[in-house]
C-alpha cells in the first residue's frame, strides 16, 4: 500500500508472545485488542484460524480506518485440534490436566490464522504446524497443569516455556505453535509495504560507498 509504513501497523492482539515475535523483525507498530468475541460457526479448525483472525482484523480496522486510513492492521488467531476436537483455552487446572492426557503420546494438529488489513483490502493466510507429544507420566500432567502455564494458551501448553518439555517432534513452522507464524507475517507484511528486518534503513543507505 503506498505512503505505508511501519509506524501505522497496528497489532490487533494482547498476547505478549505475539508482541515480542512482530517487535523482533523490527516493525514498530501500536497494540489495539479487538475485544471481538472469539466466536465463528465454522468448525474446520484450519477454516476457523482464518476467520478468527479476520474478525479480529475487522473490529480493529473498523476503529482505526477514519482517523488512521493508511493503518496496516495485522491479526492472528490459533486453534488446536486432535482428531478434530478442538482444543481452546482451558478454563481451569483440571481441564488443562484433561486435554494434556488426551494429548499425550499423540499427534495433534496446530493452525494459526494471520489477516492483514489495509485501506486496499484484507489478506488472510492460514500456518499449519503438526506437534507430537511424548508418553507423559500423570505426575507430569498434574505439575504442568498446577504451573498454570497452559491456561491462556489454546491447546492448554506453552511451546516456548515448560511446555516444551513435553513435546517430542514437530513439523512445520515453530512460531506457528507460538502462535504468530513469522514466515507468514513477513510475507504479508511486505505484500502491504511494511519493511521488515530493517529494510527501509538498508535501502536508505544502499547508494553509500564505504572506503
Amino acid at each position: 500500500m503506498p505512503g505505508a509504513d511501519g509506524g501505522r501497523v497496528i497489532l490487533a492482539s494482547g498476547s505478549p508472545r505475539r508482541r515480542e515475535l512482530l517487535g523482533g523483525l523490527g516493525v514498530p507498530f501500536q497494540v489495539m485488542v479487538s475485544g471481538e468475541a472469539e466466536d465463528s460457526p465454522e468448525t474446520n479448525p484450519e477454516t476457523l484460524a482464518g476467520a478468527l483472525a479476520r474478525l479480529k482484523g475487522r473490529s480493529v480496522w473498523g476503529q482505526v480506518r477514519g482517523e488512521q486510513p493508511d493503518a496496516v492492521v495485522i491479526a492472528a488467531d490459533t486453534v488446536v485440534s486432535l482428531d478434530g476436537l478442538l482444543l481452546a483455552k482451558p478454563a481451569d487446572a483440571a481441564e488443562n490436566a484433561e486435554f494434556l492426557r488426551a494429548l499425550s503420546g499423540r499427534t495433534h494438529d496446530v493452525y494459526t490464522g494471520v489477516a492483514v488489513l489495509t485501506g486496499e483490502g484484507e489478506t488472510v493466510e492460514v500456518a499449519h504446524t503438526a506437534v507430537t507429544f511424548r508418553a507423559l507420566t500423570e505426575a507430569e500432567i498434574r505439575h504442568y497443569a498446577a504451573s498454570g502455564e497452559g491456561l491462556d494458551k489454546a491447546g492448554g501448553y506453552g511451546i516456548q516455556q515448560l511446555g516444551a518439555a513435553l513435546v517430542s517432534r514437530i513439523e512445520g513452522e515453530y512460531s506457528n505453535v507460538v502462535g504468530f507464524p513469522l514466515s507468514v507475517v513477513i510475507r504479508l507484511l511486505r505484500g502491504a509495504g511494511v519493511p521488515v528486518f530493517g529494510e527501509g534503513s538498508v535501502q536508505a543507505g544502499a547508494g553509500v560507498s564505504g572506503a
